[in-house]
């Protein structure tokens, strides 16, 4: 998990992405991952708890090290983290990255089959438009913390 100082960096990065940050330190808590080379903070995901499911938001990576699968990496070790934390489902909202997730076996969905207290979340109140297309995940073997 990020650090603080790591977690200002990632801000910046998702900034710099044109991704939503103001709800970052909002109640339920985001847990972002970063990845790094060297020093430097290359890669950012988050993760959000509501209930049994995890709302996956907040992928970027620098424009230096796209093209690499970075990406793909960021979502295995947030799959990984989120069946750790007994999540049976990931739901997320996407403008620019629907071929990546449907890759990784996200399939899409209508946002008013998304549960409602996951639609209670900033990011489906008003941070995400409602051209963003919702995508929904199994999770197997979750196992709680």
């Amino acid at each position: 998990m990020a650090s603080p100082a790591e977690r200002s960096v990632a801000a910046a990065l998702l900034a710099s992405n044109r991704l939503p940050i103001e709800d970052l330190d909002a109640e339920p808590h985001v847990e972002l991952h970063v990845a790094r080379d060297r020093d430097r903070v290359i890669g950012v995901i988050g993760l959000a708890r509501y209930g049994s499911m995890g709302l996956l938001r907040s992928l970027a990576v620098a424009a230096d090290h796209r093209g690499q699968g970075l990406g793909g990496r960021l979502v295995a070790h947030l799959e990984q983290r989120a069946i750790e934390r007994g999540f049976g489902e990931l739901f997320l909202l996407t403008e620019t990255a629907a071929a990546l997730f449907e890759r990784h076996g996200y399939r899409r969905i209508e946002r008013d089959r998304v549960p409602a207290e996951l639609r209670t979340s900033a990011e489906f109140r008003s941070l995400c438009p409602a051209t963003a297309n919702c995508f929904v995940k199994g999770l197997p073997g979750a196992t709680p913390e």
